[in-house]
């Protein structure tokens, strides 16, 4: 082979390799999330597997279909991911169905948009994957059919992934993955700072608070009338709510009394501020009371994140502040009912069984006040804990984005 003859095979070599470069055009992901707007955990699911999208496959263009980014949530994640696109018209899904190449449910309850899965699977016959839910709901025919197609299926607690297996779904890649709020990185710090300078509140010296009823509100939080269904929960909450709040008020009493720390009682979702004041606050003794501070707004995640990102530690009635919490490094503790789905059971498999607690376990409900009151005296240990607990959820996030990338054509 003569010199020049080399130089054209090689020129013919680059020409093709840079052709099927151009080919090879960046992954487009449609990811189904963002299912309300008035809890601040719902809103978190999405920035969180945004990041982790963005960080582990930095080059896909990634299509969101929520079904509300209202209230201030939209600005809020347009803000932290500019490139994101968002569909919401028929056309704009339509399309999204044509061109995009991967389906990917995003963490929730359960498995809420099904029927949408279900939708691109029949239309698109193109590969689909469902990420950090809970198995709510009864698996019929079309549920088994669905998951069994699926690329992968990651469960965020280890009882639905049990559950999954009694049930004989055979979905190829069926394993625990955590909930997609685990990754959210959103902060506003500004809001923040001024927040908790206004209330005397310093970095690292105060512990945050979060109540509950046994069911949400939801009646109320749309200012819509009772339905037959939600006056039997109303009264499910009104009959254990003195039952529920009486242990953190007992270990916000200990607290104050036995360290240095304040308390913010601050609202997960947007009927909590009243739960707080009434269930939480108002009750206190008066030499209690004076070190505790009640938050009255609700405040969006960026806001809720950067707070508890300067609190010693948090514990309450609430599952997505204390994963968000995890995810951040700062301690957590939470309390579950068994009114509840089993998404609080994920704290034992991440490692932090010590830190869960079943309300309706009077065993357990004993070791509230001890273990809240071990997390404030012991900052170190407790943040060591967390980090343990974030090696194991990192682990796994970089697992289960290695399967979806492996997954996409």
């Amino acid at each position: 082979m003569n010199r020049r003859h080399f130089l054209q095979l090689t020129l013919v070599a680059a020409i093709q390799a840079s052709v099927h470069a151009a080919e090879k055009r960046a992954p487009r992901i449609i990811l189904r999330n963002s299912w309300q707007t008035v809890n601040i955990g719902d809103i978190g699911h999405t920035p969180g597997i945004l990041h982790l999208l963005e960080q582990y496959l930095p080059d896909a263009e990634v299509r969101l279909w929520p079904s509300n980014i209202g209230d201030g949530v939209e600005e809020l994640l347009r803000k932290r991911f500019p490139k994101l696109i968002i569909i919401k018209t028929p056309e704009e899904i339509k399309t999204a169905f044509s061109e995009c190449d991967f389906f990917l449910h995003g963490s929730s309850s359960g498995f809420s948009a099904q029927k949408h899965v279900a939708q691109w699977k029949t239309e698109t016959g193109k590969p689909y994957g469902i990420y950090g839910i809970s198995l709510t709901q009864a698996v019929g025919q079309e549920t088994r059919d669905i998951i069994d197609n699926a690329k992968f299926i990651f469960f965020r607690d280890g009882h639905s992934l049990e559950a999954a297996k009694q049930e004989g779904l055979k979905c190829p890649v069926m394993e625990y993955g955590p909930d997609g709020a685990f990754a959210v990185d959103l902060r506003n710090d500004e809001a923040a700072k001024k927040f908790l300078s206004a209330n005397g509140l310093e970095e690292g010296k105060f512990m945050c608070v979060i109540p509950r009823y046994r069911f949400t509100p939801y009646w109320k939080i749309h200012n819509k009338p009772m339905k037959p269904e939600d006056e039997v929960k109303n009264n499910r909450s009104e009959e254990m709510k003195e039952h529920d709040h009486a242990p953190l008020r007992e270990a916000i009493v200990a607290v104050i009394r036995q360290t240095d720390l304040k308390i913010l009682v601050c609202p997960e979702d947007q009927s909590q501020m009243e739960i707080g004041k009434t269930m939480l606050v108002d009750p206190l003794p008066d030499d209690v009371k004076s070190r505790v501070v009640w938050r009255k707004d609700y405040w969006l995640t960026d806001e809720a994140l950067s707070t508890y990102v300067r609190s010693a530690g948090l514990f309450g009635l609430e599952m997505h502040s204390p994963i968000m919490c995890i995810g951040n490094g700062v301690p957590a503790i939470v309390c579950r009912f068994v009114d509840q789905t089993y998404k609080g059971l994920m704290w034992r498999d991440i490692g932090l069984g010590d830190w869960l607690f079943d309300m309706d376990v009077p065993e357990e409900v004993a070791r509230i006040v001890p273990t809240v009151l071990a997390m404030a005296k012991d900052p170190a240990a407790a943040k060591a804990k967390a980090a343990k607990a974030l090696d194991f959820v990192h682990q796994r996030q970089r697992e289960t984005m290695g399967v979806l990338k492996k997954s996409l054509p």
